[in-house]
């Protein structure tokens, strides 16, 4: 998936993958996934995705700080 945000490509194709986190099994309706990604440039964002159900029901990409990587990574151990 590509977005841009802020004149800045985001996309999930070229990015590192720093960290994936998995909600339920695939198939289920509130399950979902957030995956943590950074750029070749070294911004970051994350990746969204889950069942009609979920917290994430439509997939999209969202801009991460540096700042908040570390906290976001602690909320997702």
């Amino acid at each position: 998936m590509k977005k841009i945000i802020c004149k800045k490509e985001y996309d999930t194709e070229t990015a590192t993958i720093v960290k994936k986190v998995t909600y339920g099994s695939y198939g289920e309706s509130d399950g979902y996934e957030e995956i943590l990604f950074q750029t070749p440039d070294g911004l970051y964002f994350v990746y969204v995705n889950g069942g009609e159900d979920s917290i994430h029901p439509n997939e999209d990409i969202s801009r991460i700080s540096k700042a908040k990587v570390e906290q976001w990574l602690a909320e997702h151990i």
